[in-house]
């Protein structure tokens, strides 16, 4: 189980930080086929959000054959390969660095020393 944290001064829209995040859980094998997943009404209370909100995000993955209610017992993973369209990986991306970027040149770094920076993080991962 995934534990799901909100960033309120984001300006990413809650229901949309579950979906993505409940997505990130399935990329990075946190959350497996078959999982279930916490009841609507336990995530909201869990997150201090309206059950709308839980219930929209759920909602959306569903129609994506992401995750699959089951009446009277619960939502679980549907799908666990090529849960990322490709198009939204390439605008998370986009996103990911535009904030990391945001972060980095604000504090006087180089683009160069950027790169050298996540070369050596991707060397050292191997």
């Amino acid at each position: 189980m995934i534990k799901f944290l909100l960033d309120y001064s984001s300006g990413v829209p809650v229901y949309r930080q579950i979906i993505d995040q409940i997505i990130f859980g399935i990329a990075s094998g946190q959350l497996k086929l078959g999982e279930q997943l916490p009841t609507v009404r336990a995530l909201a209370v869990e997150l201090k959000v309206n059950l709308n909100t839980v219930s929209k995000a759920y909602k959306e993955l569903e129609i994506r054959n992401i995750l699959e209610t089951q009446q009277g017992t619960g939502t679980f993973i549907n799908k666990t390969e090529n849960v990322i369209a490709e198009k939204e990986r390439e605008d998370k991306l986009k996103e990911i660095c535009v904030q990391f970027s945001s972060v980095a040149f604000s504090y006087g770094f180089t683009l160069d020393e950027v790169v050298r920076e996540l070369k050596d993080i991707e060397t050292s991962k191997k």
